[in-house]
């Protein structure tokens, strides 16, 4: 006689079904455990790595390491380290790869005025010349300047005279640029004894006369009476039964020059002054 289910109750069917839905929803549940779980710790081991790395790089992590050493190796700022390295030298080793054959070729396609870019020096340096109407007399402008102006230098480029970024007009070195300049000036006195008979006047007079030799550098500016900046004098006393005397006098100091300067040297007694470019000269540059 078959068993009869009772009313009300679930038939096999459901039951089977609710077991099976049952089972699923563990195994869901054990799944997201086990995925939030492991997350976590993948998380800490990443966040602990990357503590660790830049404490490797803000000097937090003082240990020592040694590539040779299997402890070391298992720090994982070695690991770091050697990454770095590793990576610093591969770019190094193509930077050098790149650059240095390219040079030569950089060079040459470099138009000459880029190549000048940069500091210009500002200097001068003139020689004394042979020329005629070397000295002038001073002009109105400079009527209150003493001596002779030396009117004449050799300002090209023959023996040691040169120009760079200043000018020389009517004896006198032109300022392009405001800055502190180191001026200097040297000149050679040749006193001759066939020189000192002029006229009727005597040789004793003569000698007399001309042993006291001076040297001025003047600065124009927009003032009109020029500027006296440095002065130099001696006073020689040769022998009386010499034929000839040599002097030089050189002086030298730094000054504050603006644009449109100007700067010239002036000297007594002209006629001694030796022309020569080793012996006399006259010269500037920017210093700041």
């Amino acid at each position: 006689m078959a068993l009869m289910q009772a009313p009300g109750g679930p038939s096999p069917g459901q039951t089977c079904a609710l077991i099976l839905i049952f089972t699923v929803l563990l195994q869901a549940l054990c799944v997201a455990v086990t995925y939030v779980y492991f997350t976590n710790e993948l998380k800490q081991m990443q966040d602990k790595y990357s503590k660790s790395g830049i404490a490797c790089f803000l000097k937090d992590d003082d240990s020592s390491w040694d590539a040779s050493d299997d402890e070391s190796m298992i720090n994982p700022c070695w690991h770091v380290k050697w990454q770095l390295r590793q990576f610093v030298r591969k770019i190094i080793l193509r930077t050098y790869e790149e650059t240095i054959p390219s040079i030569p070729e950089k060079q040459q396609n470099i138009p000459h005025l880029e190549r000048a870019k940069g500091p210009q020096r500002v200097a001068a340096h003139i020689t004394g010349t042979n020329r005629r109407s070397t000295f002038s007399a001073l002009s109105s402008k400079n009527e209150k300047a003493l001596g002779q102006k030396i009117n004449s230098w050799e300002s090209s480029r023959k023996g040691h005279s040169f120009l760079n970024n200043l000018h020389l007009r009517n004896g006198e070195l032109v300022i392009h640029q405001t800055g502190f300049y180191y001026i200097y000036s040297q000149t050679y006195f040749r006193f001759q004894e066939t020189e000192a008979v002029l006229g009727t006047v005597s040789t004793e007079e003569n000698r007399k006369k001309n042993k006291q030799m001076v040297q001025y550098i003047y600065k124009c500016t927009g003032y009109p009476d020029p500027i006296l900046l440095m002065k130099s004098a001696r006073n020689s006393c040769w022998s009386k039964d010499s034929e000839y005397g040599l002097y030089s006098i050189y002086q030298g100091g730094i000054f504050e020059l603006k644009e449109n300067d100007r700067i010239f040297v002036s000297v007594t007694n002209e006629q001694l002054i030796d022309m020569d470019q080793e012996a006399s000269f006259f010269g500037a540059f920017l210093i700041g």
